[in-house]
């Protein structure tokens, strides 16, 4: 998918390049900084002070040498003071130059950190989201893969405070953290077991007696009754909104290869993130969501939290698909997109 954000160690990314949280001497320091030169070797620093440092929201490119990475893209983040001396429109200049920069050297995957949470102060709530946004903004013009690193699991535990309203939500509709399922209390107890039907195992996954069997005079004609595929809805629904491919593909975070594929087989059957994404980018209501993921052979439950938090999003009209990305982040679920 063009954003993702993953928690791992920047300097393990195999990716074109990868954003360094530089200070403006670009001579290495600590922090992200300091490990992207160790990981480097000297190399890196001898490129660097021939570079004559950078400027605060700026960026400058060099080698990459010992990483896994073919460039290293160097951006200088401000320090954070008050939010009130123009600490946000440098923190996404930071992204804005990187990214600039690694398209003109023909990347096709980049990998930053949240640049100035660190030692420079920035909160990380108001981080994440000046990253996210700036982002967003270019890859709605630009093609290109980026990964936001997470590294420490407590630097986004504020996802958790920022979407506590989502975790209430959660505490009254998730029933699997709620309730015991039948099979769940057959299994501990053996005198209920050996009294229980065989299909008392299955859950809810046990098949059912259909009410009646579909009626059909031949094999054709019961191909000829098979409802439209979800390629199939989501093409009619790009035409019904009048909207172009591209602006559905991107909306949805998901790549223009992909889609391509989807377009062009009439059949195919993408994950259920990508077909949620799908429906968020078409900002389909509850009901058409789940009718678009039946065309897919998935449905939304309230027994799994990631199906929970798509249905808080969607029963508040929210289509915004990096803020729900963010808000599955941080409860631990798959993001949406290819």
């Amino acid at each position: 998918m063009p954003l993702q954000i993953v928690r791992n160690d920047i300097t393990k990314m195999q990716v074109d390049a990868i954003v360094n949280a530089a200070n403006p001497s670009l001579l290495g320091g600590g922090g992200v900084d300091g490990c992207i030169h160790r990981a480097a070797g000297p190399e890196l620093l001898a490129e660097c002070k021939a570079l004559g440092g950078c400027d605060i929201g700026s960026a400058k490119m060099t080698l990459a040498y010992r990483l896994p990475c073919k460039h290293v893209i160097h951006t200088v983040g401000p320090q954070y003071i008050d939010g009130r001396h123009g600490e946000r429109a440098l923190l996404a200049s930071c992204y804005r130059a990187s990214l600039v920069l690694a398209q003109q050297a023909g990347c096709g995957t980049v990998a930053f950190p949240l640049i100035s949470s660190g030692v420079y102060g920035y909160p990380k709530e108001e981080a994440l989201e000046v990253a996210v946004d700036s982002i967003r903004a270019f890859l709605e013009e630009n093609e290109l893969t980026v990964y936001l690193v997470i590294f420490d699991k407590k630097a986004f535990q504020i996802g958790k405070q920022r979407f506590s309203d989502i975790a209430a939500f959660i505490d009254d509709h998730y029933v699997a953290a709620h309730t015991d399922s039948r099979a769940e209390r057959l299994r501990r107890n053996p005198l209920a077991r050996r009294n229980a039907p065989e299909d008392a195992f299955l859950g809810s996954a046990a098949p059912r007696p259909c009410a009646a069997p579909m009626q059909a005079a031949s094999l054709d004609e019961a191909v000829r009754q098979l409802d439209e595929s979800f390629s199939e809805m989501l093409l009619r629904k790009i035409d019904e909104k009048g909207l172009a491919d591209a602006q559905v593909y991107k909306k949805a975070n998901i790549d223009r290869k992909l889609f391509s594929k989807i377009r062009s087989d009439a059949h195919y059957r993408p994950s259920k993130p990508t077909a949620i994404a799908f429906a968020i980018a078409l900002e389909l209501p509850l009901d058409e969501t789940r009718e678009m993921l039946m065309k897919a052979g998935y449905a939304l439950s309230r027994s799994n939290k990631f199906d929970v938090i798509i249905e808080y999003f969607l029963r508040r009209g929210n289509y915004n698909i990096f803020e729900i990305n963010e808000a599955l982040f941080a409860f631990d679920q798959n993001l949406l997109g290819a």
